[in-house]
């Protein structure tokens, strides 16, 4: 059975809550969620490459296999976008 909608936005937002904490498997959770639409979230590449980068750079080597298997589906153009808002999401904690 599929969670509800208020889980799944709970969910999101303790995710979120604990990566704000530099919680690693905060990070890569968030890259799964937004790769797969987990919880009712929308699929989003560029989303899930900045978690799955950001759970990459604090050692995570899931995370690194996985920002690795969404690149392929990724423009140059998306890619960079992510990397940006990986470096500016770590610039503001």
């Amino acid at each position: 059975m599929a969670i509800s909608q208020q889980s799944a936005d709970f969910l999101l937002r303790s995710r979120l809550a604990d990566a704000a904490r530099g919680n690693v498997t905060a990070f890569y959770e968030l890259g799964v969620t937004y790769s797969t639409g987990r919880g009712g979230v929308a699929v989003d590449l560029i989303e899930a490459h900045k978690w799955f980068n950001l759970a990459a750079l604090s050692g995570c080597t899931r995370g690194q296999q996985c920002r690795a298997e969404i690149a392929i589906e990724m423009t140059a153009r998306e890619i960079a976008e992510a990397q940006r808002q990986a470096r500016s999401w770590l610039g503001a904690g």
